[in-house]
């Protein structure tokens, strides 16, 4: 069957199947809140032949994708989840059985944080689009912000980074990675056709800095590259930031498959790998990262320079400037 075969109401009725009967059916969904919180909204749009390709990710996996990303803005934000809206623009030519794979991978991925798919949208299009708002809460207390960075702060990053790159170029070149075990190349290829979205991380931090501390942690997610995170945090705290090269953690696969300085640079920019960067004091970064583990590190210090620097402390490689200009934009 095709989306024309059932047009519009048709299809709405098979994707509110997805979804609370009690809550989806009016013109807007009500979430009740714990009081004394705050609601965090948050909206991401994967665009085929953007964000994703039918040669590469299956509509379950493009579903994973889209609500992981913005379960990580979320947690970027210290906000725990309450529920999704899904937006999708659809050529009518698609299958009922894509659009309902796409539903499967999207309630799978909420599953995990026992969130709903509380309402959404379709229209007509020739590209496909799928665009995803969630709601979240998070305490006043416990807002992450990208503008509260301090001179001192250690950077934390919740796991490796270049992991996602590595496996979209294993997916596109199939003759890639050729002296990587298969136990390695499935895990590169999971890390960048579903990520997970740190929201795990947040119990620890809250463990580690209790409802009293008067301690702000400043943070983004990395999900467009940790250079570019590293240097939004910066330029919106009016900080700088040296960042040591031999801290960053790279999956090990990774190294195995490319020359370092390859693997550095998908690191910094290769994007998708959806962890958090956080700064906070140094005294509690360490136990966090201990806590972590995984690939969970302190790369940097939060610095005065106007400047984000990324440095080599045994002296081999010179200072560099990191910039958004580096990676990935859209236009």
């Amino acid at each position: 069957m095709k989306i024309r075969d059932v047009k519009e109401q048709g299809l709405l009725a098979r994707l509110q199947r997805f979804c609370p009967p009690e809550i989806v059916g009016d013109d807007g969904a009500v979430l009740t809140t714990t009081p004394g919180h705050e609601l965090v909204v948050t909206t991401d749009l994967l665009v085929e032949g953007v964000h994703f390709s039918s040669s590469t990710t299956s509509p379950e996996d493009v579903g994973w994708r889209a609500t992981a990303a913005n379960l990580s803005d979320l947690a970027a934000m210290g906000a725990s989840p309450l529920g999704i809206t899904v937006g999708l623009a659809l050529n009518g030519d698609l299958t009922l059985n894509w659009v309902e794979s796409l539903y499967q991978g999207i309630t799978a991925c909420l599953q995990q944080y026992h969130t709903d798919i509380v309402g959404g949208d379709v229209c007509r299009s020739q590209t496909i689009t799928i665009a995803i708002t969630a709601f979240g809460q998070v305490s006043p207390n416990r807002i992450i912000r990208r503008k509260a960075a301090l001179v001192g702060d250690a950077i934390v990053v919740t796991g490796f980074h270049g992991a996602s790159r590595a496996g979209l170029e294993l997916l596109l070149d199939q003759n890639s990675g050729q002296y990587l075990t298969d136990a390695s190349r499935k895990t590169l290829i999971q890390a960048h056709q579903r990520p997970n979205p740190r929201l795990d991380v947040l119990p620890i931090l809250w463990e580690i800095l209790p409802p009293h501390s008067q301690i702000q942690v400043a943070g983004m997610d990395s999900s467009d590259g940790l250079a570019d995170a590293v240097v939004q945090i910066c330029r919106l705290s009016a900080k700088g930031a040296q960042i040591e090269r031999n801290w960053i953690p790279i999956p090990p696969a990774l190294t195995q498959m490319v020359p370092s300085e390859q693997a550095l640079d998908w690191a910094l920019y290769g994007g998708e790998d959806f962890e958090l960067v956080l700064c906070l004091p140094a005294e509690k970064a360490q136990p966090l990262v201990e806590r972590l583990g995984k690939g969970a590190a302190i790369i940097g210090t939060i610095t005065t320079d106007a400047e984000v620097f990324l440095v080599d402390s045994t002296g081999v490689y010179p200072s560099q400037s990191l910039t958004q200009s580096q990676g990935f934009q859209h236009f």
